[in-house]
């Protein structure tokens, strides 16, 4: 069974910067696709990024798409979310998760991942 750790949330004024990581245990997920999103107080889960599981294909969300950049290293079996140029609008609560499918294409529904983080939080100040 894999496990999903998030880390490098934080405290941030508007305009900075931060990465995220997602480092994975107990299973390697370099066959899988893998995904973030986040989750804004009172609002939905959201999705954020996806990545193939080869790193070739990424697709964003249109809100972050030119500040965000997602990334992985299969043999470090971790993946990472650069933030830059963030906005009081990016705060929530981010979450890293793999695809549910071996092989299986990068995905921007959140049905398409079967194991989730617990999340880091991310604020952003104006």
């Amino acid at each position: 069974q894999v496990q999903l750790v998030e880390s490098g949330g934080g405290l941030v004024q508007a305009g900075g910067s931060l990465r995220l990581s997602c480092a994975a245990s107990g299973r390697a997920v370099s066959n899988y696709a893998m995904g973030w999103f986040r989750q804004a107080p009172g609002k939905e889960r959201e999705f954020v990024a996806t990545i193939s599981w080869s790193g070739a294909s990424t697709y964003y969300a249109d809100s972050v798409k030119g500040r965000f950049t997602i990334s992985r290293d299969n043999a470090k079996n971790t993946m990472y979310l650069q933030m830059n140029t963030l906005k009081p609008d990016d705060t929530a609560v981010y979450y890293c998760a793999r695809g549910r499918f071996n092989y299986g294409r990068a995905d921007d529904r959140d049905s398409g991942y079967d194991t989730w983080g617990q999340g880091t939080q991310v604020t952003v100040s104006s």
